[in-house]
């Protein structure tokens, strides 16, 4: 347990220490959340979806969260190549307590993200329903950036260099953020459309942030949630497993 909590608090220190990587990683949801926001807000409007700012901001949100926590993944090959990871590892703890510890830093610092991408937002002129519902909001938030940074944890404990980490994750992460509705309403879209974004897991995250933050939702927040728990519990024991298994 010393362990978990040492490597978590090391990770996330070492975000904050970082301000040019704050500030980098703001800048492509705000790019989105202001181009996109305002540039399609009138075409929203007049189709009759309300405004577009406050349908995109969970979706930004959830953007912020999945890059910042796969991306989790990418430091830990760095310390692979440069020593840093053996060093770690050779330490008298548990490869488990390592990785949770690691997965649960990049969750933490990839939520603070998606908590100031949501500030952002806001300022823009998002109003959520209730702001009571905020909180739960963030918990969402953490759950789904555990999963993402999970997934960039088992990936990069099957690689060695960061060339093939950005090519695989960009491979799948892109394709998962534009299909998950994070851009556009899932209802009314095709029937083949629809079929993906079921198979989405950031489809359910995104889903369960617009309940709490606009009181609509597709699937229903029941199963958004026991969805995310239930993919999030696979990919943590996948990459607990892979990081057993992990040769430095």
């Amino acid at each position: 347990m010393n362990a978990l909590y040492v490597t978590w608090v090391r990770e996330v220190m070492r975000f904050l220490r970082t301000r040019s990587r704050i500030i980098g990683s703001l800048g492509q949801p705000l790019l989105f959340l202001i181009a996109l926001g305002y540039g399609l807000g009138p075409v929203f409007r007049k189709a009759g979806q309300g405004n577009y700012i406050e349908f995109i901001a969970p979706g930004i949100v959830g953007m912020a969260i999945i890059f910042t926590s796969i991306f989790n993944g990418m430091q830990m090959i760095w310390d692979r190549q440069f020593g840093f990871l053996r060093e770690t590892m050779v330490a008298p703890v548990s490869r488990l307590s390592i990785m949770a510890g690691r997965t649960l830093g990049g969750a933490t610092v990839a939520t603070i993200q998606g908590v100031f991408v949501l500030l952002i937002a806001i300022g823009a002129g998002f109003r959520p329903v209730s702001w009571l519902a905020v909180v739960p909001a963030v918990f969402v938030m953490l759950l789904v950036a555990l999963l993402f940074s999970a997934i960039g944890m088992a990936v990069a404990s099957r690689l060695k260099d960061m060339q093939g980490f950005q090519l695989i994750t960009n491979f799948v992460v892109m394709p998962m953020f534009f299909l998950s509705g994070a851009l556009f309403p899932l209802k009314g879209v095709p029937p083949a459309m629809q079929w993906f974004a079921r198979l989405d897991p950031l489809s359910y995250g995104i889903d369960a942030l617009r309940y709490l933050l606009l009181g609509t939702a597709v699937f229903g927040f029941a199963t958004d949630v026991a969805l995310l728990v239930a993919v999030a519990a696979f990919f943590l024991w996948l990459s607990s497993y892979f990081f057993a298994k992990l040769e430095v």
